[in-house]
């Protein structure tokens, strides 16, 4: 796929993203889910081999290249990989899948209700990199914990700063600005969320677009006037700790917003499972998260 089928694939296609960007501290938990425990690994080398020797398995199941899945986000380790012998974002396109990167370097601690991004200073290397490799766009989370207007304008503030630099390069930013479903205010802050999100599209070029990923509304359909506003491209959903059922019947009531899983994508993957049984299991989340992209139900 050339740059413009991967733009109509994503602006267009029937699906959903899949999310495979655990990174760091998180990696550890990924495996232990995936059935690999703490002390299978000497190093975080050995570490990083066994979630890649995972995603590999993932993006090489016959149900990953069956349609139902049009993107996959990336981490930096797994994009400079290979599958089955070629660059990792090749094997994905190969099988109609546009490559995205996780170009984030984790979170700040918590000030005024919101975790910022910290710094990235190798960003326009990393970015130049992801370019060669054929890589699409690029995402990036922030955290929002409370219904703090200074916090989250922040939070928006610092992800537009980043997707600007991140369409200099010639690829599509994902901002994520994940607010956190447990939030004692949530509904309040998704309300603040939705108008500074406005405030910094508004300021975009016209043909500058941008994708976003963001928590499932505690009001569905909150997110409408995102979904049609022109520099958005695509807005897709974080499962944000749900379980699948619930992350797909949440996200099966807001039309327009189509699924960026992770955890409610692999939370049944055993590395012990046989190839057939793992295909299965795959198989069945590919179609249910599918399902909740595509098929909506009544608010």
């Amino acid at each position: 796929m050339n740059q413009s089928e991967m733009m109509a694939k994503i602006e267009q296609g029937d699906g959903f993203i899949a999310a495979l960007d655990q990174s760091g501290g998180s990696t550890p938990k990924a495996l232990a889910g995936y059935g690999v425990e703490e002390g299978a690994w000497s190093n975080d080398q050995e570490m990083f081999d066994l979630i890649h020797q995972m995603r590999s398995r993932i993006i090489t199941s016959p149900c990953f290249g069956s349609g139902k899945v049009i993107g996959a986000i990336l981490f930096e380790r797994t994009m400079d990989g290979q599958v089955e012998g070629k660059p990792t974002p090749q094997a994905l396109t190969d099988r109609g899948v546009v490559p995205f990167i996780k170009i984030d370097k984790g979170l700040e601690e918590e000030a005024n209700g919101v975790q910022l991004m910290k710094p990235n200073p190798g960003l326009d290397a990393l970015l130049e990199r992801a370019k060669s490799l054929g890589v699409f766009g690029t995402k990036e989370r922030s955290v929002i914990n409370v219904a703090n207007p200074d916090g989250i304008a922040a939070v928006v503030r610092q992800q537009f700063e980043i997707a600007r630099q991140v369409l200099a390069h010639g690829l599509v930013p994902i901002v994520e600005p994940e607010v956190n479903i447990k939030s004692p205010s949530r509904d309040q802050a998704d309300r603040i969320l939705l108008e500074e999100l406005l405030g910094r599209l508004d300021e975009l070029r016209e043909g500058e677009r941008v994708m976003l990923k963001l928590s499932i509304p505690a009001q569905a359909g909150l997110f409408q006037p995102l979904i049609e506003h022109p520099n958005v491209l695509r807005v897709v959903a974080l499962s944000g700790g749900f379980s699948r059922e619930d992350a797909c019947r949440e996200l099966a009531r807001n039309p327009g917003m189509i699924a960026s899983f992770s955890r409610a994508l692999l939370s049944d993957l055993r590395h012990q499972q046989s190839d057939d049984e793992f295909d299965r299991t795959l198989g069945t989340a590919i179609d249910e998260i599918y399902e909740a992209s595509t098929a909506k139900v009544p608010a």
